[in-house]
């Protein structure tokens, strides 16, 4: 069998996730109204309307407070949002840093290249360049 291109795998990958989501929305669709369904049998099972229900639930102050403090809605925590320069030190505890020798080898690397392509550059451009442009413009010799 011929080995498949990258955008061959691609396509191949999108079509396959595609047909996992629209599985996974189907089954959701079916699970959703399995719960309606159940929701529903449910509610005909309840009585309609119940009387005293907190009353039936506590007698004494005791308990009416116990049930009063449960039924009371705590405010929702927002999220603390750190400040800019404790996210930066964070991330600075992160960084891999390099060390003193393989700052000096890349260093000498660097300055190799840079010799290497500025003698390359001069000679072609003094040597190679500039006398095919004086051959063909006939201003020399």
């Amino acid at each position: 069998m011929a080995k498949k291109s990258k955008t061959q795998r691609a396509k191949a990958s999108a079509a396959r996730a595609a047909k996992r989501e629209q599985q996974a929305t189907v089954e959701g669709a079916e699970v959703e109204a399995k719960d309606v369904a159940e929701a529903n049998a449910e509610a005909e099972k309840k009585p309609k309307l119940k009387l005293f229900k907190k009353a039936d639930k506590a007698e004494d102050p005791a308990e009416k407070k116990q049930v009063a403090k449960k039924e009371e809605k705590k405010p929702e925590k927002k999220p603390k949002k750190p400040g800019f320069l404790s996210e930066v030190r964070a991330e600075m505890k992160r960084v891999t840093w390099p060390t003193k020798a393989d700052v000096l080898r890349w260093s000498g690397v660097v300055v190799v290249a840079l010799l290497f392509f500025g003698i390359y550059v001069s000679v072609l451009d003094n040597f190679i360049v500039t006398p095919v442009l004086v051959a063909i413009s006939g201003l020399g010799v």
